[in-house]
């Protein structure tokens, strides 16, 4: 199997950089033609994949966080092929609810041993995404978390202080959300649409159960004020979403999400992008077949 592998130079502490000599050794040792690269920023990930499919590779796989796997799924999605996951990210979302395991070897051996499950892949006018993808408050706070970090602040700082900053600025929009043929309308601090459910309570609240149910699940936060916001978020934080009457959620195929701006910052998978107009989210089901454990079919409860 030729296996071309595209790491972010600029995930998580050590980065690809400190993994790539790892895994040439190990893909290597167990046989595989492995290529190995290592590219910094978005455009040159995309330009080292896409060079690596025309190529002729048979398995592409991507290292980094949530943002570099669901850009590198994308284009191994459109091209066929079964696809990797090296989790060197922060949070690792996609690899905790596929159940790959964090640690370097390891996840490289899931690979090496080439079991595959399907899985669903969301998207949103075209552009595909693996865990969530949002409009509101959390798009404009990962752009002022990123201004504040480019000034020195460390990431949590940073994060922080963009919360602080948002809050003060009108966190909240008014939507029309169209699910299933009927429209909703609400004045909210945000809505997000994951590609299925999340678990909202108790142990391992904020993972999926599971990958391949065909369902977009669509969240949408009610609140009256900033007061309430920061209250429902803390609720949230401690697991306790089944008290939370102002969180709407609503499991669907297809939706569209309509606001008065021309224009609108969109979270995917942790990273910002703009978009114009209406925005039409759909789920394509056992879409992208990922290379997983045999026994994880779905995270343990």
């Amino acid at each position: 199997m030729r296996i071309a592998v595209v790491l972010n130079a600029g995930s998580g502490r050590g980065g690809g950089r400190q993994a790539a000599p790892r895994l040439r050794e190990l893909f290597e040792a167990a046989g595989c033609t492995a290529t190995v690269v290592v590219a910094h920023g978005g455009r040159r990930l995309r330009a080292a994949a896409e060079a690596a499919v025309r190529d002729g590779c048979e398995a592409l796989v991507g290292g980094g966080g949530d943002g570099t796997i669901s850009l590198i799924a994308g284009i191994a999605l459109e091209a066929g092929l079964s696809f990797g996951v090296i989790p060197i990210g922060t949070l690792n979302h996609f690899a905790r609810d596929v159940g790959i395991p964090l640690d370097l070897d390891a996840a490289a051996a899931v690979i090496i041993a080439g079991r595959t499950r399907a899985v669903d892949v969301a998207e949103v006018n075209g552009r595909i995404f693996l865990n969530n993808s949002s409009i509101g408050v959390y798009p404009r706070l990962v752009r002022l978390r990123e201004r504040y970090q480019k000034r020195g602040m460390a990431k949590w700082i940073a994060a922080f202080w963009a919360m602080l900053a948002v809050l003060r600025r009108r966190p909240f929009l008014a939507v029309r959300v169209v699910a299933d043929g009927e429209p909703l309308v609400r004045r909210t601090p945000f809505v997000l649409v994951a590609n299925n459910a999340y678990r909202m309570a108790g142990f391992g609240a904020g993972e999926r159960e599971s990958l391949s149910d065909g369902r977009l699940a669509v969240y949408t936060m009610n609140a009256s004020g900033r007061r309430s916001l920061l209250w429902l978020a803390w609720q949230i934080f401690r697991g306790r979403t089944e008290e939370v009457s102002e969180l709407e959620t609503m499991e669907v195929t297809e939706v569209e999400i309509q606001t008065r701006r021309h224009a609108l910052q969109v979270a995917l998978d942790g990273e910002v992008t703009g978009m114009r107009g209406v925005l039409r989210y759909g789920i394509r089901p056992a879409a992208l077949r990922v290379f997983a454990p045999e026994e994880t079919e779905a995270p343990a409860a």
